[in-house]
């Protein structure tokens, strides 16, 4: 009777874990992921009699040249796998309220830019006034759009990434409370017009990292191949991959992209052979990576995700499905 008792439940769990996560399999493709974007653009006037913006006024970068860089980067370093469509785009002669209902005028503001004022506390903004402005919760739930991203200015008080939705989960900043309406996860970008194109995708690389160590957190051991593509020799001797969105594989501290010191890693391992390493390691440098510039760097980590057909552990070796479309991860 124990015995029968003991199949029944194992088949149960059998089934669950089916259901939970998909089989694996050898040649499933690699799905693109089509992201339609909603962007919100906070670039107030300053200057009423001749329109000047704050962005125009700092002479501070154009969004629209921000954007041509970002999406184009994301297409090259994905072959192709991501592909975002700005479907709508509002420029807002405001400033976004914060969580206590406080806005800057453009005299608060330049007093708090030019150091004559401290920036005003609390700085985060009010997500949910926006959402509920631009019906966010709504559109995400009508698979209008799949994500947002918003442009601000320095003391904007937006997070470079978080999430919203049923399941929510830390994207880089703690998820976003009483979005359960949206009926799936979605991401809202906080990208700043001050910045270039380097620092978009710094940002969007914190958001890669969260979304990975989530879908990766239910394996331990080698089975984790997110833990052993993040490797880098200071942190991992002797077992360097391709590190993180701070740390290069011979890095020694955060930013220190431009390090001269020649490390062995089996990046090309990732590059080229994912999922059937073949213990390509090769000794690397700098050079590899930019020297030291920001985007270079960013781009070069990027082009290292795995991006190819197939499925293990209920894991698919294309990670930009993850990433683009956070829906997807299994928690």
């Amino acid at each position: 009777m124990s015995n029968f008792i003991n199949s029944f439940f194992n088949q149960f769990k059998t089934t669950t874990n089916k259901t939970s996560f998909p089989a694996d399999s050898l040649a499933e493709p690699a799905q693109i992921t089509q992201s339609k974007v909603l962007l919100l653009n906070y670039d107030p006037i300053m200057d009423k009699t001749n329109g000047t913006t704050l962005s125009q006024q700092q002479k501070w970068y154009r969004v629209s040249d921000l954007i041509t860089g970002f999406m184009s980067d994301m297409i090259e370093v994905t072959a192709g796998l991501v592909r975002y469509q700005i479907v709508e785009r509002v420029n807002l002669d405001e400033f976004p309220a914060k969580t206590d209902g406080f806005r800057y005028t453009p005299q608060t503001y330049m007093d708090v830019l030019q150091q004559k004022a401290a920036p005003h506390m609390p700085q985060e903004v009010d997500y949910n006034n926006i959402f509920t402005k631009y019906n966010i919760l709504e559109r995400v739930a009508r698979n209008e759009i799949d994500e947002v991203w918003i442009f601000g200015f320095p003391h904007a008080g937006f997070y470079e990434s978080t999430m919203g939705g049923p399941d929510a989960f830390w994207c880089n900043a703690p998820p976003l409370k009483n979005t359960a309406a949206s009926r799936r996860r979605f991401v809202v970008m906080g990208f700043s017009y001050e910045r270039y194109i380097g620092e978009m995708e710094e940002a969007y690389g914190h958001r890669a990292e969260s979304i990975m160590e989530k879908t990766f957190a239910k394996l331990t051991g080698p089975a984790n191949l997110w833990k052993r593509f993040i490797q880098y020799e200071k942190a991992a001797p002797g077992k360097a991959a391709c590190g993180n969105i701070h740390f290069a594989p011979n890095s020694q501290h955060d930013y220190d992209w431009g390090n001269q010191t020649p490390v062995k890693s089996e990046c090309y391992d990732w590059l080229l052979n994912f999922p059937n390493f073949k213990g390509d390691v090769r000794l690397v440098t700098t050079t590899e990576w930019g020297n030291g510039e920001i985007r270079a760097h960013h781009k070069w980590w990027f082009s290292h995700f795995p991006k190819v057909s197939g499925r293990k552990n209920g894991i698919h070796n294309n990670w930009w499905q993850y990433i683009a479309a956070p829906q997807k991860v299994i928690i």
